[in-house]
């Protein structure tokens, strides 16, 4: 096989192998809304005029600062499990889709929950000892992506 052919498959599974775990709607991470923006206690949409594509994902932010805060150090910033609900990921390793306004920040870290139907499994998170929940979560997650 040629070098090039195999950096080019190497690129795209890589690229592919990374977005297949992260949580997008139209390719769009937190369904839009500015993961920087959780880190003040906000949770409020991002623009599209401000986005940036990281790990084959887009991110939008919701003011140029944040973009810019975003590109300095995106591993601060993104959603821990894939942007998945953390509660759903630490009982049972199931992809549970999130509400974006439903959120955690713990030992500076993002963790996104699901919130409907009379469900919030961020009360259920905070109830049921949520370190321990994360050390299941860390643990299912793993399995997930490896």
């Amino acid at each position: 096989m040629n070098r090039f052919l195999f950096v080019l498959l190497f690129v795209t599974a890589t690229v592919f192998g990374q977005k297949e775990h992260l949580n997008t709607k139209k390719g769009v991470v937190a369904k839009g809304y500015d993961v920087v923006a959780y880190f003040n206690n906000t949770a409020v949409k991002g623009k599209k005029q401000l986005s940036i594509n990281h790990n084959g994902a887009t991110y939008r932010f919701s003011s140029e600062g944040n973009l810019v805060a975003f590109k300095k150090n995106p591993d601060k910033y993104s959603p821990q499990y894939g942007g998945y609900c953390a509660y759903a990921i630490g009982v049972n390793g199931k992809k549970v889709d999130i509400n974006p306004k439903t959120f955690e920040i713990r030992d500076g870290k993002l963790y996104l929950f699901y919130n409907s139907w009379g469900t919030n499994t961020l009360k259920l998170w905070l109830k049921e000892d949520p370190k321990k929940l994360k050390e299941q979560a860390d643990k299912n997650w793993s399995k997930i992506t490896n």
